[in-house]
Protein backbone atom coordinates (compact mmCIF):
# COMPACT_ATOMS: atom_id res chain seq x y z
CA UNK A 1 0.00 0.00 0.00
CA UNK A 2 2.68 2.56 0.89
CA UNK A 3 4.70 1.68 -1.98
CA UNK A 4 1.79 1.96 -4.20
CA UNK A 5 0.80 5.47 -2.17
CA UNK A 6 4.78 6.84 -3.28
CA UNK A 7 4.62 5.55 -6.80
CA UNK A 8 1.38 7.78 -7.64
CA UNK A 9 2.21 10.76 -5.37
CA UNK A 10 5.72 10.76 -7.91
CA UNK A 11 3.36 10.50 -10.96
CA UNK A 12 1.51 13.41 -9.49
CA UNK A 13 4.09 15.21 -8.91
CA UNK A 14 5.84 14.98 -12.76
CA UNK A 15 1.79 15.89 -13.74
CA UNK A 16 1.03 18.77 -11.29
CA UNK A 17 5.21 20.05 -12.09
CA UNK A 18 4.00 21.58 -15.14
CA UNK A 19 4.26 25.30 -14.05
CA UNK A 20 1.03 26.18 -15.99
CA UNK A 21 -1.13 24.42 -13.85
CA UNK A 22 -0.10 26.60 -10.66
CA UNK A 23 -1.54 29.97 -11.52
CA UNK A 24 0.34 32.72 -9.37
CA UNK A 25 -3.62 33.05 -8.29
CA UNK A 26 -4.08 29.93 -6.97
CA UNK A 27 -0.54 29.54 -5.18
CA UNK A 28 -1.38 32.92 -3.40
CA UNK A 29 -4.41 32.01 -2.19
CA UNK A 30 -3.51 28.93 -0.21
CA UNK A 31 -1.37 30.81 2.47
CA UNK A 32 0.79 28.06 5.03
CA UNK A 33 -1.39 26.54 7.37
CA UNK A 34 -0.67 26.11 11.65
CA UNK A 35 0.50 23.53 13.65
CA UNK A 36 -2.78 21.19 13.06
CA UNK A 37 -3.27 17.95 13.34
CA UNK A 38 -5.35 16.42 10.18
CA UNK A 39 -6.79 13.06 9.68
CA UNK A 40 -8.43 11.63 6.54
CA UNK A 41 -10.84 8.56 5.87
CA UNK A 42 -10.71 8.10 2.03
CA UNK A 43 -12.93 5.62 -0.31
CA UNK A 44 -11.03 6.37 -3.06
CA UNK A 45 -7.48 5.73 -3.84
CA UNK A 46 -7.02 8.52 -6.40
CA UNK A 47 -7.88 10.90 -3.64
CA UNK A 48 -5.52 9.25 -0.60
CA UNK A 49 -2.75 10.12 -3.08
CA UNK A 50 -3.45 13.30 -3.58
CA UNK A 51 -3.75 14.17 0.22
CA UNK A 52 -0.47 12.26 0.40
CA UNK A 53 1.11 14.96 -2.29
CA UNK A 54 -0.97 18.11 -0.67
CA UNK A 55 0.83 16.96 2.88
CA UNK A 56 4.15 17.06 1.24
CA UNK A 57 3.55 20.65 0.07
CA UNK A 58 5.50 23.34 2.48
CA UNK A 59 2.25 24.92 3.29
CA UNK A 60 1.44 21.89 5.29
CA UNK A 61 4.78 21.69 6.69
CA UNK A 62 3.73 22.07 9.91
CA UNK A 63 0.72 19.91 9.94
CA UNK A 64 0.96 16.46 11.20
CA UNK A 65 -1.34 14.18 8.24
CA UNK A 66 -2.36 10.63 8.57
CA UNK A 67 -4.28 9.35 6.06
CA UNK A 68 -6.30 6.50 6.28
CA UNK A 69 -8.18 4.08 3.84
CA UNK A 70 -11.89 2.99 4.76
CA UNK A 71 -14.17 6.34 4.09
CA UNK A 72 -16.50 7.80 6.46
CA UNK A 73 -17.14 3.86 8.16
CA UNK A 74 -13.30 3.77 9.36
CA UNK A 75 -13.87 7.48 10.70
CA UNK A 76 -16.96 6.52 12.62
CA UNK A 77 -15.30 3.08 14.13
CA UNK A 78 -12.03 4.94 14.72
CA UNK A 79 -12.89 8.03 17.16
CA UNK A 80 -15.33 5.93 19.29
CA UNK A 81 -12.53 5.33 21.60
CA UNK A 82 -9.50 7.97 20.07
CA UNK A 83 -9.84 11.98 20.48
CA UNK A 84 -10.72 14.01 17.20
CA UNK A 85 -7.71 15.85 15.73
CA UNK A 86 -8.21 19.23 14.63
CA UNK A 87 -9.21 18.51 11.24
CA UNK A 88 -10.97 15.54 9.73
CA UNK A 89 -11.32 15.08 5.89
CA UNK A 90 -13.79 12.24 4.87
CA UNK A 91 -13.93 11.05 1.37
CA UNK A 92 -17.17 9.47 0.61
CA UNK A 93 -19.13 7.93 -2.99
CA UNK A 94 -22.16 7.89 -0.35
CA UNK A 95 -25.11 10.21 -2.05
CA UNK A 96 -26.94 12.44 -0.08
CA UNK A 97 -29.55 10.30 1.32
CA UNK A 98 -27.11 7.95 2.76
CA UNK A 99 -23.92 9.88 3.64
CA UNK A 100 -26.19 12.76 5.60
CA UNK A 101 -27.10 10.04 8.69
CA UNK A 102 -23.27 8.81 8.52
CA UNK A 103 -22.12 12.22 9.48
CA UNK A 104 -24.91 12.70 12.03
CA UNK A 105 -22.86 9.14 13.65
CA UNK A 106 -19.66 10.68 13.02
CA UNK A 107 -20.91 14.18 14.75
CA UNK A 108 -21.26 12.39 17.97
CA UNK A 109 -17.74 11.57 18.36
CA UNK A 110 -16.50 14.60 16.94
CA UNK A 111 -14.84 17.57 19.85
CA UNK A 112 -15.51 20.54 20.54
CA UNK A 113 -13.48 22.61 17.89
CA UNK A 114 -13.08 19.99 15.33
CA UNK A 115 -13.13 20.96 11.95
CA UNK A 116 -14.84 18.91 8.79
CA UNK A 117 -14.22 18.37 5.41
CA UNK A 118 -15.85 16.43 3.21
CA UNK A 119 -15.07 15.47 -0.44
CA UNK A 120 -17.87 13.48 -2.65
CA UNK A 121 -19.01 12.96 -5.90
CA UNK A 122 -22.21 14.68 -6.35
CA UNK A 123 -22.25 18.42 -7.02
CA UNK A 124 -25.41 19.07 -5.37
CA UNK A 125 -26.21 22.50 -4.15
CA UNK A 126 -29.09 20.99 -1.62
CA UNK A 127 -26.41 18.52 -0.12
CA UNK A 128 -24.26 21.29 -0.10
CA UNK A 129 -26.42 24.02 2.17
CA UNK A 130 -27.49 21.31 4.42
CA UNK A 131 -23.75 19.63 5.01
CA UNK A 132 -22.97 23.36 6.07
CA UNK A 133 -26.46 23.16 7.93
CA UNK A 134 -24.68 20.87 10.32
CA UNK A 135 -21.20 22.24 10.86
CA UNK A 136 -19.58 20.42 8.12
CA UNK A 137 -16.81 23.20 7.14
CA UNK A 138 -16.24 22.73 3.26
CA UNK A 139 -17.70 20.01 1.14
CA UNK A 140 -15.52 19.48 -2.26
CA UNK A 141 -16.19 17.12 -5.41
CA UNK A 142 -13.86 14.80 -5.97
CA UNK A 143 -11.75 14.76 -8.49
CA UNK A 144 -9.68 17.28 -6.74
CA UNK A 145 -6.57 18.95 -6.98
CA UNK A 146 -3.48 19.60 -4.01
CA UNK A 147 -3.79 23.05 -4.84
CA UNK A 148 -7.69 23.31 -4.42
CA UNK A 149 -7.67 21.16 -0.82
CA UNK A 150 -4.71 23.54 0.46
CA UNK A 151 -6.48 26.54 -0.27
CA UNK A 152 -9.68 24.92 1.31
CA UNK A 153 -7.94 24.05 4.59
CA UNK A 154 -5.95 27.48 4.63
CA UNK A 155 -9.36 28.97 4.72
CA UNK A 156 -10.33 27.14 7.60
CA UNK A 157 -7.21 28.50 9.88
CA UNK A 158 -6.66 31.64 8.31
CA UNK A 159 -9.63 34.58 9.73
CA UNK A 160 -10.65 36.41 6.88
CA UNK A 161 -11.90 39.53 9.07
CA UNK A 162 -8.12 40.14 9.91
CA UNK A 163 -4.99 40.98 7.20
CA UNK A 164 -3.65 38.28 5.52
CA UNK A 165 -0.55 36.42 6.11
CA UNK A 166 2.53 38.69 4.83
CA UNK A 167 4.64 36.55 1.92
CA UNK A 168 8.21 36.08 2.86
CA UNK A 169 11.05 35.98 -0.42
CA UNK A 170 14.11 35.00 0.34
CA UNK A 171 17.20 36.51 -1.14
CA UNK A 172 20.65 34.28 -1.96
CA UNK A 173 23.45 34.24 -3.81
CA UNK A 174 24.78 31.67 -6.07
CA UNK A 175 28.18 32.34 -4.74
CA UNK A 176 29.64 34.96 -2.20
CA UNK A 177 29.84 38.47 -3.01
CA UNK A 178 27.46 38.12 -6.03
CA UNK A 179 25.35 41.00 -5.01
CA UNK A 180 22.45 39.06 -3.30
CA UNK A 181 22.47 41.50 -0.10
CA UNK A 182 23.07 44.89 -2.42
CA UNK A 183 19.61 43.23 -4.51
CA UNK A 184 17.45 42.48 -1.36
CA UNK A 185 17.96 45.62 -0.03
CA UNK A 186 17.50 48.02 -3.11
CA UNK A 187 13.85 45.86 -4.20
CA UNK A 188 12.97 45.98 -0.76
CA UNK A 189 12.72 49.56 -0.50
CA UNK A 190 12.01 49.99 -4.09
CA UNK A 191 9.22 47.74 -3.26
CA UNK A 192 8.22 49.79 -0.01
CA UNK A 193 8.42 53.12 -1.86
CA UNK A 194 6.36 52.01 -4.71
CA UNK A 195 3.26 49.78 -3.72
CA UNK A 196 3.60 52.03 -0.27
CA UNK A 197 3.08 48.92 1.85
CA UNK A 198 4.93 47.64 4.76
CA UNK A 199 7.85 45.97 4.13
CA UNK A 200 10.50 43.88 7.08
CA UNK A 201 13.85 43.25 6.00
CA UNK A 202 15.44 40.07 7.95
CA UNK A 203 19.53 40.11 7.88
CA UNK A 204 19.93 36.74 8.71
CA UNK A 205 23.89 37.17 8.47
CA UNK A 206 24.54 37.68 11.91
CA UNK A 207 28.18 37.69 12.19
CA UNK A 208 28.68 40.00 8.59
CA UNK A 209 25.22 41.53 7.64
CA UNK A 210 25.46 44.77 6.05
CA UNK A 211 21.90 46.20 6.39
CA UNK A 212 22.44 48.11 9.19
CA UNK A 213 25.33 50.46 7.08
CA UNK A 214 23.16 50.07 3.92
CA UNK A 215 20.39 51.90 5.51
CA UNK A 216 22.88 54.51 7.54
CA UNK A 217 21.30 52.27 10.73
CA UNK A 218 23.21 51.66 14.07
CA UNK A 219 21.09 49.65 16.01
CA UNK A 220 21.59 48.05 19.56
CA UNK A 221 19.34 45.52 19.37
CA UNK A 222 17.99 43.37 16.41
CA UNK A 223 17.70 39.35 14.69
CA UNK A 224 20.15 37.89 17.25
CA UNK A 225 17.45 39.11 19.89
CA UNK A 226 14.75 37.69 18.81
CA UNK A 227 16.58 34.21 17.43
CA UNK A 228 18.15 33.68 21.25
CA UNK A 229 14.51 33.95 22.38
CA UNK A 230 12.11 32.57 19.93
CA UNK A 231 9.04 31.48 21.88
CA UNK A 232 9.35 35.64 23.71
CA UNK A 233 8.54 37.29 20.74
CA UNK A 234 5.71 38.66 20.26
CA UNK A 235 4.34 42.16 18.80
CA UNK A 236 5.35 44.57 21.52
CA UNK A 237 9.01 42.90 21.48
CA UNK A 238 9.02 43.09 17.94
CA UNK A 239 8.64 46.74 17.67
CA UNK A 240 11.18 47.09 19.88
CA UNK A 241 13.74 45.26 17.88
CA UNK A 242 12.87 46.85 14.46
CA UNK A 243 14.92 49.86 13.46
CA UNK A 244 12.72 52.34 11.29
CA UNK A 245 14.40 53.47 8.10
CA UNK A 246 11.16 55.40 6.40
CA UNK A 247 7.49 55.10 7.06
CA UNK A 248 7.26 51.77 5.33
CA UNK A 249 10.66 50.14 5.77
CA UNK A 250 11.72 48.51 9.01
CA UNK A 251 15.01 46.44 9.04
CA UNK A 252 15.16 43.29 11.63
CA UNK A 253 19.34 44.46 11.46
CA UNK A 254 22.21 41.49 12.56
CA UNK A 255 24.21 42.41 15.20
CA UNK A 256 27.88 41.99 13.43
CA UNK A 257 29.74 40.85 16.27
CA UNK A 258 32.29 38.10 16.07
CA UNK A 259 32.96 37.25 19.85
CA UNK A 260 29.40 35.93 20.23
CA UNK A 261 28.78 32.74 18.77
CA UNK A 262 25.50 32.25 16.84
CA UNK A 263 23.34 28.58 17.46
CA UNK A 264 20.71 29.14 14.92
CA UNK A 265 17.90 26.31 14.87
CA UNK A 266 15.29 26.36 12.18
CA UNK A 267 12.43 26.19 14.73
CA UNK A 268 13.68 29.32 16.22
CA UNK A 269 13.59 30.95 12.46
CA UNK A 270 10.58 29.55 11.79
CA UNK A 271 8.64 31.49 14.98
CA UNK A 272 10.94 34.52 14.25
CA UNK A 273 9.51 34.80 10.72
CA UNK A 274 6.19 33.86 11.49
CA UNK A 275 5.66 36.97 13.90
CA UNK A 276 7.25 39.18 11.22
CA UNK A 277 5.21 38.24 8.57
CA UNK A 278 1.61 38.38 10.95
CA UNK A 279 2.71 42.15 10.74
CA UNK A 280 3.94 42.97 7.64
CA UNK A 281 2.31 41.81 4.17
CA UNK A 282 6.40 41.53 2.84
CA UNK A 283 9.19 39.91 4.10
CA UNK A 284 12.60 39.79 2.86
CA UNK A 285 15.37 37.40 3.53
CA UNK A 286 18.47 38.43 3.52
CA UNK A 287 20.25 34.78 3.65
CA UNK A 288 24.10 34.83 3.97
CA UNK A 289 26.18 32.23 1.40
CA UNK A 290 26.35 29.83 4.34
CA UNK A 291 24.51 26.07 4.38
CA UNK A 292 22.79 25.14 7.09
CA UNK A 293 19.57 23.36 8.35
CA UNK A 294 18.24 26.87 9.05
CA UNK A 295 19.15 28.47 5.70
CA UNK A 296 17.72 25.43 3.80
CA UNK A 297 14.41 25.20 5.98
CA UNK A 298 13.83 29.03 5.09
CA UNK A 299 14.64 28.36 1.63
CA UNK A 300 12.22 25.72 1.15
CA UNK A 301 9.81 27.52 3.00
CA UNK A 302 9.68 30.63 1.24
CA UNK A 303 6.55 32.48 -0.27
CA UNK A 304 9.26 33.26 -3.34
CA UNK A 305 12.87 32.19 -4.27
CA UNK A 306 15.56 35.08 -5.58
CA UNK A 307 18.54 33.62 -6.70
CA UNK A 308 21.60 36.03 -7.71
CA UNK A 309 24.34 35.20 -9.37
CA UNK A 310 27.04 36.42 -11.87
CA UNK A 311 28.02 35.27 -15.49
CA UNK A 312 30.60 32.63 -14.54
CA UNK A 313 31.26 29.06 -13.70
CA UNK A 314 30.91 28.61 -10.74
CA UNK A 315 28.04 30.76 -10.34
CA UNK A 316 25.95 28.41 -13.09
CA UNK A 317 26.79 25.09 -11.26
CA UNK A 318 26.12 26.53 -7.90
CA UNK A 319 22.67 28.14 -8.92
CA UNK A 320 21.89 24.75 -10.65
CA UNK A 321 22.60 23.18 -7.63
CA UNK A 322 20.14 25.45 -5.72
CA UNK A 323 17.42 25.07 -8.60
CA UNK A 324 17.45 21.41 -8.30
CA UNK A 325 16.93 20.96 -4.63
CA UNK A 326 13.98 23.73 -4.99
CA UNK A 327 12.20 21.45 -8.25
CA UNK A 328 12.19 18.39 -5.49
CA UNK A 329 11.02 19.94 -2.75
CA UNK A 330 8.54 22.89 -4.09
CA UNK A 331 6.52 20.80 -6.73
CA UNK A 332 3.37 23.16 -6.38
CA UNK A 333 5.65 26.45 -6.50
CA UNK A 334 6.44 28.64 -9.32
CA UNK A 335 10.01 28.12 -10.26
CA UNK A 336 12.36 30.76 -8.57
CA UNK A 337 13.53 34.37 -9.92
CA UNK A 338 16.88 34.70 -11.62
CA UNK A 339 18.56 37.96 -11.26
CA UNK A 340 22.24 38.04 -13.29
CA UNK A 341 24.24 40.70 -11.17
CA UNK A 342 27.56 42.50 -12.18
CA UNK A 343 27.01 41.70 -15.50
CA UNK A 344 29.22 43.32 -18.57
CA UNK A 345 32.51 43.38 -16.62
CA UNK A 346 35.17 44.93 -19.22
CA UNK A 347 37.76 42.45 -19.89
CA UNK A 348 35.82 39.90 -18.36
CA UNK A 349 35.52 36.27 -19.87
CA UNK A 350 31.75 35.62 -18.94
CA UNK A 351 29.13 32.49 -20.01
CA UNK A 352 26.53 34.64 -21.96
CA UNK A 353 23.03 34.88 -20.76
CA UNK A 354 21.28 32.98 -23.70
CA UNK A 355 23.88 29.70 -23.05
CA UNK A 356 23.50 30.80 -18.61
CA UNK A 357 19.64 30.96 -19.09
CA UNK A 358 19.74 27.73 -21.47
CA UNK A 359 21.58 25.57 -18.89
CA UNK A 360 19.25 26.45 -16.02
CA UNK A 361 16.33 26.57 -18.19
CA UNK A 362 15.52 29.40 -16.39
CA UNK A 363 14.82 32.81 -17.62
CA UNK A 364 16.11 35.97 -15.99
CA UNK A 365 13.96 38.55 -14.77
CA UNK A 366 17.12 40.85 -14.45
CA UNK A 367 20.76 41.24 -15.93
CA UNK A 368 22.11 44.23 -13.58
CA UNK A 369 25.20 45.72 -15.44
CA UNK A 370 28.55 46.30 -13.70
CA UNK A 371 28.50 49.70 -12.60
CA UNK A 372 30.97 50.52 -10.08
CA UNK A 373 31.00 53.55 -9.14
CA UNK A 374 27.22 53.99 -8.74
CA UNK A 375 27.18 51.05 -6.28
CA UNK A 376 29.73 52.19 -4.74
CA UNK A 377 29.67 55.44 -3.90
CA UNK A 378 25.88 54.63 -2.91
CA UNK A 379 27.02 51.82 -0.42
CA UNK A 380 29.25 54.48 1.14
CA UNK A 381 26.39 57.02 1.82
CA UNK A 382 24.30 54.55 3.09
CA UNK A 383 21.93 55.13 0.15
CA UNK A 384 19.67 52.95 -2.05
CA UNK A 385 20.54 53.09 -5.81
CA UNK A 386 17.33 55.51 -6.65
CA UNK A 387 17.94 57.56 -3.96
CA UNK A 388 21.52 58.34 -5.29
CA UNK A 389 21.00 58.38 -8.64
CA UNK A 390 17.24 57.88 -10.02
CA UNK A 391 18.83 57.81 -13.58
CA UNK A 392 20.97 54.86 -13.09
CA UNK A 393 19.86 52.13 -15.23
CA UNK A 394 19.77 50.03 -12.39
CA UNK A 395 16.81 51.89 -11.06
CA UNK A 396 14.60 49.84 -13.30
CA UNK A 397 15.73 46.76 -12.76
CA UNK A 398 14.95 46.91 -8.70
CA UNK A 399 11.60 48.13 -9.90
CA UNK A 400 11.25 45.67 -12.40
CA UNK A 401 12.27 42.85 -9.25
CA UNK A 402 9.79 43.94 -7.27
CA UNK A 403 7.09 44.01 -9.69
CA UNK A 404 7.53 40.19 -10.73
CA UNK A 405 8.49 39.49 -7.30
CA UNK A 406 4.99 40.13 -6.11
CA UNK A 407 3.00 39.50 -9.32
CA UNK A 408 2.37 43.37 -9.87
CA UNK A 409 2.08 45.95 -12.44
CA UNK A 410 4.00 48.98 -12.19
CA UNK A 411 1.41 51.61 -12.01
CA UNK A 412 2.92 54.67 -12.67
CA UNK A 413 1.42 57.18 -15.28
CA UNK A 414 3.56 57.64 -18.55
CA UNK A 415 3.85 60.78 -19.97
CA UNK A 416 1.23 62.28 -22.35
CA UNK A 417 1.82 62.18 -25.89
CA UNK A 418 3.19 65.37 -27.28
CA UNK A 419 0.76 67.34 -29.01
CA UNK A 420 0.98 68.02 -32.72
CA UNK A 421 1.16 71.67 -32.57
CA UNK A 422 3.37 71.75 -29.20
CA UNK A 423 6.28 72.86 -31.67
CA UNK A 424 5.16 75.45 -32.93
CA UNK A 425 4.62 76.96 -29.44
CA UNK A 426 7.52 79.57 -29.69
CA UNK A 427 6.44 81.02 -32.62
CA UNK A 428 2.51 81.57 -31.19
CA UNK A 429 4.35 82.84 -28.28
CA UNK A 430 6.32 85.33 -30.71
CA UNK A 431 2.95 86.05 -33.08
CA UNK A 432 1.59 87.18 -29.46
CA UNK A 433 3.86 89.29 -28.48
CA UNK A 434 3.73 91.23 -32.16
CA UNK A 435 0.21 91.31 -31.83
Amino acid sequence: MASQVKNAVEELGEIFDDEATFEASSVDRARPIPRISIQAFCDDQRVAEVLQFAAEDRRLSKTHVSIHMGGIAAAIGHYVDSPTPNLIIVDSALRGSALLPELDKLAESCDAGTKVIVIGRHNDVLLYRELLRRGVSEYLVAPIDPMALMESISNLYNNPDTDPVGHVFAFIGAKGGVGSSTICHNVAWTLSEVLKSNVTIADLDLAFGTTGLDFNQDPVQGIAEALAAPERLDDQLLDRLLTKCSEHLSIFAAPVVLERDYEISPEACDMVIDVVRQNVPFVTVDLPHNWSPWSKRILLQADEVVITATPDLANLRNAKNILDLLKQSRKNDSKPLLVLNMANVPKRQEITLKEFEQALDLKAIAVIDYDCETFSQAANNGQMIEEFNAKCKATEKFRDIAMKMTKRKDMRTEKPAASPLSGLGPLLEKFKLKR
